[in-house]
């Protein structure tokens, strides 16, 4: 897979966890190994004149998704096609702020975020309730495994 992370925010993050919980989610959807997607980090600035532009909505926000192909979650027997996959940018200022009232470290907050924002690449939404119950599952399945296998990681 192709991922890139760029990180214009100015906040120290742990870029490398950052890939390979990216990864970690693009695996577990079963998104072809020749996909891409850009991880960009903002400033709130960045953020909010994004959030104003595409969202119509005034102050920064935490994660926005910019999908480009449309592909959607694949399965063992068939992945995605290959494509591009789009865009998710997270604002980790936003995400530290937030942090402590999910009672999460900054990095945990930014991995939720990043599950979120590639989950809605993937075509999910949380508009209607049984959609909020399918996606939220997967967020937290695909946080708490990419954490599990980490910390399994870790120990080799």
């Amino acid at each position: 897979m192709s991922i890139e992370v760029n990180n214009e925010s100015g906040v120290k993050v742990d870029d490398e966890a950052i890939l390979r919980l990216a990864a970690y989610a693009l695996d577990a959807m079963h998104v072809h190994k020749d996909a891409e997607l850009d991880i960009q980090l903002v400033d709130v600035a960045a953020m909010e004149r994004l959030h104003l532009e595409w969202m119509d909505e005034p102050g920064p926000t935490d994660v926005l998704s910019f999908p480009m192909d449309e592909l959607r979650p694949g399965t063992d027997e068939k992945p995605t096609p290959p494509g591009i996959l789009g865009d998710v940018v997270l604002c980790p200022e936003v995400a530290a702020a937030q942090a402590p009232a999910n009672n999460h470290s900054v990095m945990d907050e930014l991995f939720t975020l990043l599950a979120h924002g590639i989950l809605h690449l993937l075509g999910f939404d949380h508009a209607e309730p049984d959609e909020e119950r399918e996606m939220f599952e997967l967020q937290k399945n695909i946080v708490l495994g990419f954490l599990l296998s980490e910390k399994t990681r870790t120990r080799a």
